[in-house]
């Protein structure tokens, strides 16, 4: 049995980025627990959630007793529709009461990430704390933890409600709280077990890549903060260190390993299981059972793989460049490449002499000087995040936290840890660039989510104000949300990993923007295997990749792809080879 299925408490949670595993990992490890002859109930509130997929049946939301394995029984949390139910729950008693207006606004607070987490929490807090459960079964297996910032939440006392009646906790999503009092019981009980080692072990989940175990350690510092000690680690996906017959399967191991040797100090103490890279996708009970057991799949069939007709990241470039100047804002989640193909896009419409900004949140400092010191047409400035995030929460404590008594502060200073104020505070960092693409190529590095774009625009937090106060004077509004709102000025490319809950969570990104009025020009599929690969493992997956890449050309009219590199692509040429034709 593997480190983290060891003597394990009732209660596993799998928690990481989107794409490193979490429900082959889930789902495997309720299989094996069930070999042993435990009960057990496999919970899903991974928006991305494949759990019915995997197991070859129709799951939904209700306790579904699975065929294939005894003493197994699943759930599918479907967290769109919680967070529905939940705005309806808020909004409800007060729609015909107050002003259309104030309605639409509360609803658009309510629309984000923080929502979808609080209420998917709503949901699984009664699995948590429903004894007659835990006489059913032995262990309940979740797919997606709550992160730190929702637990931090439920934890303080207060009266949330009156808090945002009052105008006190707009300055971000406080609202998704504000009916949590009636609950606050059964919130604390479920806080209480998350929180303790007897009952619950959390199971951080990692690619063998900077970017994901930087994630991860942050994910456990909040988590520290709160509480939870009792953590484990896997390293998902390792490449094997035999793979002998490909160059780009050598250079990918070579890369892992030294991630690896260079693990974050706050990881290095946890139990660690490494998992080998499976080529297939987990589907069915036996893959599942392969997974665990660390078995090696099968080769692909000797027939040549042939990739889809897609553009190159060059071909992209030749049609960005038709205008001569551009904001182009690179967006997508954390770890599928935004700001190396940010610096790639940039160095290219450099060399063709074009002026260019590129602005980026890139916590590799070096960027910057490397980027700098070799192109003189080439501007490069780098937005710290945390930086920005406090100068904003700083002014906002000065003003709205200024008549506050000591509990409202409090509630506002938890307030201002929300995803979304990080996200605001950068936007407003950015949008002292944004001018500067009427004459020259912005390109930027980290936007700010669709959903982050409508809060400001229906709070009036910035896009309101701005208009407002120019409007007194007579002058013509152009803010920061209807320039990138305006196809002519701005041209927003989504980046995505081509894996299935990448793309999902691509789609839904898509989706946020074009609800706050932005149609965003192009995809990036970034990191595709290429049709050359000779390594039997990597040939299974190319022929996986190339699925999700047919489903992102209906999603799209416009993509282009960037093959996986062997070797990081730092530094100018590197960058610049991305650019290439193939």
């Amino acid at each position: 049995m593997l480190p983290f299925l060891r003597n394990p408490p009732p209660y596993l949670f799998f928690t990481g980025k989107g794409g490193v595993g979490k429900t082959s990992l889930a789902c495997a490890s309720a299989v094996a627990l069930c070999d042993t002859g435990r009960r057990v109930l496999l919970v899903s509130t991974d928006p991305a959630s494949n759990v019915g997929q995997v197991f070859g049946c129709a799951i939904g939301h209700h306790i579904t007793a699975i065929e294939t394995v005894p003493h197994l029984a699943a759930l599918e949390i479907d967290p769109q529709a919680a967070a529905s139910a939940y705005r309806e729950r808020i909004v409800g008693p007060v729609r015909g009461k107050l002003p259309e207006r104030v309605v639409s606004s509360i609803e658009e607070q309510l629309s984000g990430a923080c929502t979808t987490e609080i209420a998917a929490f709503d949901e699984f807090t009664a699995l948590l704390t429903d004894e007659s459960l835990l006489a059913r079964y032995d262990h309940i297996v979740f797919d997606t933890a709550p992160t730190g910032h929702t637990i931090r939440l439920l934890q303080l006392p207060g009266a949330w409600s009156d808090f945002l009646e009052h105008g006190k906790g707009d300055a971000s999503c406080l609202g998704p709280l504000a009916g949590l009092d009636k609950q606050r019981e059964q919130y604390h009980a479920a806080v209480a077990a998350l929180c303790s080692a007897d009952k619950t072990r959390l199971v951080l989940v990692a690619r063998a890549q900077a970017s994901t175990l930087r994630e991860v350690a942050r994910t456990r510092a909040e988590l520290l903060a709160i509480g939870m000690h009792h953590a484990e680690l896997v390293i998902n996906g390792v490449m094997p260190c035999d793979e002998k017959s490909d160059l780009l399967a050598s250079a990918i191991a070579r890369r892992e390993q030294a991630a690896l040797g260079d693990l974050p100090a706050s990881l290095a103490d946890l139990p660690q299981s490494r998992m080998p890279l499976l080529g297939a996708p987990l589907m069915g009970v036996a893959a599942l059972r392969a997974m665990i057991a660390g078995e090696a799949v099968e080769a692909a069939k000797s027939s040549p793989l042939i990739p889809p007709n897609s553009p190159s990241l060059r071909e992209l470039v030749d049609a960005l460049e038709a205008d001569g100047h551009a904001l182009v804002m690179l967006m997508g989640k954390g770890g599928v490449g935004k700001t190396t193909l940010a610096a790639a896009i940039a160095l290219e419409l450099s060399r063709r002499g074009h002026s260019v900004h590129l602005s980026t949140c890139d916590p590799a400092a070096h960027l910057t000087q490397t980027l700098a010191d070799e192109q003189s047409t080439l501007t490069v400035s780098r937005i710290d995040p945390e930086v920005e995030t406090e100068r904003y929460r700083a002014e906002v404590l000065r003003t709205k936290g200024a008549a506050l008594d000591a509990s409202g502060r409090a509630l506002l200073e938890e307030d201002l840890r929300s995803p979304c104020t990080g996200e605001i505070a950068v936007f407003q960092a950015f949008s002292r660039i944004i001018s500067e693409a009427a004459e020259r190529f912005v390109i930027m590095d980290t936007a700010p989510t669709g959903h982050t774009l409508l809060l400001l625009d229906a709070t009036g937090a910035y896009h309101r104000e701005v208009a407002r106060q120019m409007g007194r004077r007579g002058e013509q509004v152009t803010t920061p949300l209807m320039q990138l709102q305006d196809p002519q000025q701005t041209k927003v490319l989504i980046v995505t990993l081509p894996e299935p809950t990448p793309v999902l969570e691509a789609q839904s990104l898509q989706a946020d923007l074009r609800r706050a009025g932005i149609e965003p020009w192009g995809w990036l599929v970034n990191q595709l295997l290429p049709a050359n690969v000779q390594a039997p493992l990597l040939k299974v997956r190319a022929v996986s990749q190339y699925q999700q890449l047919a489903g992102v050309a209906a999603l799209t009219a416009r993509h282009a792809c960037v093959p996986l590199q062997g070797d990081d692509p730092v530094g100018r040429q590197a960058l610049l080879a991305l650019c290439q034709r193939p």
